[in-house]
C-alpha cells in the first residue's frame, strides 16, 4: 500500500535442567531490543516461524511481519486470527531489499510491539552492512527485532544472537496418544555476543511464560541455559 525508494510494497520451577523463559515484555523486552537471527535448520519446517512467534512480547500493539514472496513459497502464511495475544501488521513484498526497507521502517516505530522480516537464500542485499543498521536501529527505537532466514548458510550479520532452529517429534498428548502434543524444537544458538553458544530442547505449550529450554547432553552447566533461555526472548 505504499511505495520504497527500491521497489513497490505489495501489501501493506524447580524442575532439573528446565528453564521457564520470560516473556519480552515481563523481561523489558523494548529496553534491551536487539536485532536476532532465526535460521531454519531444514527447507519447508515451520519451526523457526513457530519459535519466533513464541517468543513474541504479548501486547496491545501491533506486530509488523514482513515476507518476500519466495519466504511466502516455502514458508506459508501467518495465520493471525490464531493467534493469542498477537496483532499482527502483514507486509508482502516482492524482493528481499523491500523487506528490509519496510523493517527498518518499522523498527523506528515506537508504536509496534516487534518487527519480524522472512527473507529466503542469500541475496546480496542482505549484506552485513544491512544487518547492522537494522540491529542500531533496534537498539535505538527500543523495538525488537527477528530476521528469519530460510534456505540459506549462515552468511555474516551484526544479529546480537543467531539461532538455528528445527522441528524434533512433538510430545505426547495428555488425553490422545494418537494426535500430536505440545510442540517440541531444537534451538541451537551458534552465535550470540558476550554469550556462549549452545544447544537445547525447547518446548511450547502456549500462554504467558510457557516457553522451557532443555539442554542437550554436554553442552555445559544448567546455570548458562538458564540464562540463555531468559536471553532468547528478552
Amino acid at each position: 500500500m505504499s511505495d520504497s525508494s527500491y521497489g513497490q510494497l505489495v501489501k501493506l520451577g524447580d524442575k532439573r535442567g528446565v528453564a521457564d523463559v520470560p516473556r519480552p515484555d515481563a523481561c523489558g523486552g523494548r529496553a534491551h531490543a536487539v536485532l536476532k537471527d532465526a535460521l531454519s535448520a531444514r527447507p519447508f519446517d515451520a519451526a523457526v516461524t513457530a519459535f519466533v512467534l513464541a517468543c513474541l512480547p504479548r501486547s496491545k500493539m501491533p506486530v509488523l511481519w514482513v515476507q518476500d514472496r519466495a519466504s511466502r513459497l516455502e514458508n506459508g502464511r501467518v495465520y493471525g486470527p490464531a493467534l493469542k495475544g498477537i496483532r499482527l501488521l502483514r507486509v508482502e513484498v516482492s524482493h528481499a531489499r523491500d523487506v528490509l526497507w519496510a523493517m527498518e521502517e518499522g523498527a523506528g516505530c515506537a508504536g509496534l510491539a516487534a518487527v519480524v522480516g522472512e527473507v529466503h537464500g542469500a541475496p546480496p542485499v542482505l549484506d552485513f552492512t544491512a544487518t547492522k543498521r537494522l540491529a542500531m536501529r533496534a537498539e535505538t527505537s527500543g523495538v525488537p527485532v527477528w530476521l528469519i532466514r530460510s534456505g540459506t548458510v549462515e552468511g555474516l550479520s551484526a544479529a546480537r544472537e543467531r539461532w538455528r532452529v528445527g522441528s524434533l517429534p512433538s510430545q505426547v498428548h495428555p488425553y490422545n496418544a494418537a494426535a500430536p502434543g505440545a510442540p517440541v524444537w531444537e534451538a541451537e544458538l551458534f552465535r550470540a555476543r558476550g554469550r556462549s553458544p549452545g544447544v537445547w530442547e525447547v518446548t511450547y505449550e502456549g500462554g504467558q511464560n510457557s516457553l522451557r529450554f532443555l539442554p542437550r547432553s554436554g553442552d555445559g552447566p544448567l546455570e548458562e541455559d538458564h540464562g540463555a533461555a531468559a536471553h532468547a526472548a528478552g
